[in-house]
C-alpha cells in the first residue's frame, strides 16, 4: 500500500484528484478510476458503482481510504490522469 499511498500522494499535488461522491458525480470530464472505501455505506456504493459502469471505468475497493489520502472521511475519489491510475490499478493488483 505504500507504493499506492505514493501514487495518491503525487496526483493529489498535480491536481488529479477528485475527492467525494457529490464531486464525482458533478465532474463532467474523463476519469480513470474510481477508488472507494470498503466501509463506505450502501448510497455511495450504488452511486459509485453506477457511475463506474456509465463511464465504462475501473471501480477498486480498498481499505483505508481515508489513511491512503490523508483526508478524514474520504470514502471515495476519482482520479483523472490515465498515466497514474494505470500505476495504482497495477500496484493494488500485486498487493503492493
Amino acid at each position: 500500500m505504500n507504493n499506492v499511498n505514493g501514487l495518491l500522494s503525487i496526483a493529489r499535488k498535480a491536481g488529479y484528484v477528485i475527492i467525494g461522491q457529490d464531486n464525482l458525480t458533478d465532474y463532467k470530464k474523463k476519469l480513470y478510476l474510481v477508488l472507494m472505501d470498503k466501509n463506505a455505506g450502501n448510497s455511495l456504493s450504488r452511486e459509485m458503482h453506477f457511475l463506474a459502469k456509465k463511464n465504462n471505468i475501473p471501480l477498486l475497493q480498498v481499505e483505508d481510504l481515508e489513511k491512503l489520502v490523508s483526508i478524514k472521511n474520504c470514502k471515495a475519489v476519482g482520479i483523472k490522469n490515465k498515466a497514474i491510475s494505470d500505476k495504482i490499478i497495477e500496484s493494488l493488483k500485486k498487493g503492493e
